[in-house]
């Protein structure tokens, strides 16, 4: 039944958005924190590039298998109490790291940073899903991961400046503390569903949503059987995965090593590209849904962001005003990926929003986490044992070496987004049945 929701509903609606959106902005952050940092971590730890790829990937290795659990978790025990639990393992996961001393501790810490954050975005979907109209749900993920990003950007220029002037290990404890209290903020201001008509009236509350064990699985089997359902998954794979593993650690050691650029100027690559992956969040989501298509949208601003890839493995010199407006670029065409969690919801059923978003967002976390230490590993194969500071140093052909499998994933998700089923933005899980 429709719940028509009055003015104190969309109060709370709001609030409980805020609060999501927050620990979204710290979700975003901690991802990418590593690419702000990269040279501090192999300095502090002594690092190959492999097992820095190893440190940061540890994030998405425990993101991807928390995934589909995590879509459960939502539909069934509803989004505040995972939120209460994901703030506390994800405070003492960022406690841990920034006290670490050695790299067994950091991955350990990263690791609970990965678990505790993990929970965070299927959350928000379940809540918008639940509280806000189908026609708007594209636009409003797109708002929210608009804010959210400015996690990222963060992670990028600010978090190196930051890092230089009081440490990494202090920005970390600090982050810490923020987790906790989100993970509180979660529990006292979010609800879960408005209420129905007959509850404001003051009748008998609906059944919370049971965990039977069965029902689960046949909806996860519904979702996983649903033909329609994989090419979102695979475009989420490939452009998000790629994504992932060049803005979440790559970006800045290939930019100044790789590309000569300091470390002031490498980082602010990094904001801006994460600045425009912000903004292509909102336009893409806005464009989609008043279009009312998804296919078209995805389709050319993925082609856009596979050939960016072009520029950076042909290896060409760019001017500095060049070079800034390509990383906005991939920035922007980078977020079609996110109308991927739209097409999956609206070809399964809308009891299963959050399973069948999870699905479709767990392929770009473990590619994400295969790419990162797998383009360290081709470096350290090419590696000439040149070393700075105790920091091992690439030559620029090993970086491109290492992208071009980044470059891949790339456009295998450009190459899904042709096999999207087009939803006109309304939800068609009778028509896939």
């Amino acid at each position: 039944m429709t719940v028509v929701l009055t003015s104190e509903q969309k109060r709370r609606r709001t609030i409980a958005l805020a609060v999501v959106v927050a620990a979204y902005v710290l979700s975003f952050f901690q991802r990418f924190a590593p690419a702000g940092i990269a040279q501090d971590l192999a300095a502090s730890f002594q690092t190959s590039a492999a097992s820095l790829g190893v440190l940061a990937a540890t994030y998405f290795y425990v993101y991807t298998v928390m995934q589909v659990p995590t879509g459960i978790l939502v539909d069934t025990l509803g989004p505040r109490r995972i939120l209460l639990l994901g703030g506390i393992v994800a405070g003492a996961g960022s406690l841990l790291f920034g006290l670490a001393e050695g790299l067994d501790a950091a991955l350990i810490g990263r690791t609970l940073i990965g678990l505790g954050v993990s929970v965070v975005f299927i959350s928000m979907l379940k809540i918008i899903a639940v509280w806000f109209e189908d026609h708007r749900f594209a636009s409003v993920v797109g708002l929210s991961m608009l804010l959210g990003n400015f996690g990222s950007v963060l992670a990028g220029a600010p978090l190196s400046w930051l890092a230089q002037s009081v440490g990494w290990r202090g920005v970390f404890v600090g982050i810490g503390v923020v987790s906790l209290a989100l993970g509180a903020l979660a529990w006292l201001l979010v609800r879960d569903r408005p209420q129905s008509n007959e509850e404001a009236a003051g009748g008998a509350a609906s059944p919370a949503p049971s965990f039977d064990r069965t029902v689960i699985l046949t909806g996860l089997l519904r979702v996983v059987q649903n033909r329609a359902t994989w090419p979102a998954v695979f475009v989420n794979t490939g452009l998000s995965g790629s994504f992932f593993a060049f803005g979440g650690l790559w970006a800045t050691p290939f930019l100044t090593q790789g590309l000569g650029m300091s470390r002031d100027a490498a980082t602010a690559h990094l904001s801006l590209y994460f600045a425009g992956f912000a903004v292509g969040c909102l336009a893409v989501g806005t464009l989609s849904d008043r279009l009312r298509r998804r296919k078209p949208v995805i389709v050319a601003s993925s082609l856009a962001y596979g050939a960016t890839w072009l520029v950076w493995l042909a290896g060409v010199a760019l001017p500095p005003a060049a070079s800034y407006a390509l990383f906005a670029l991939m920035g922007l065409t980078t977020a079609s990926f996110t109308l991927s969690w739209a097409c999956a919801k609206e070809v399964n059923p809308p009891a299963l929003s959050g399973m069948s978003t999870s699905v479709a967002n767990m392929g770009g976390f473990l590619m994400g986490a295969l790419l990162q230490p797998a383009v360290g590993w081709i470096m350290d194969q090419r590696w000439s044992g040149a070393m700075i500071n105790g920091v091992r140093l690439y030559a620029p052909e090993d970086y491109r070496w290492g992208l071009l499998l980044i470059a891949a994933a790339a456009w295998l998700g450009a190459a899904a987004a042709w096999f999207v089923r087009e939803t006109h933005c309304r939800n068609l899980w009778k028509e896939t049945r």
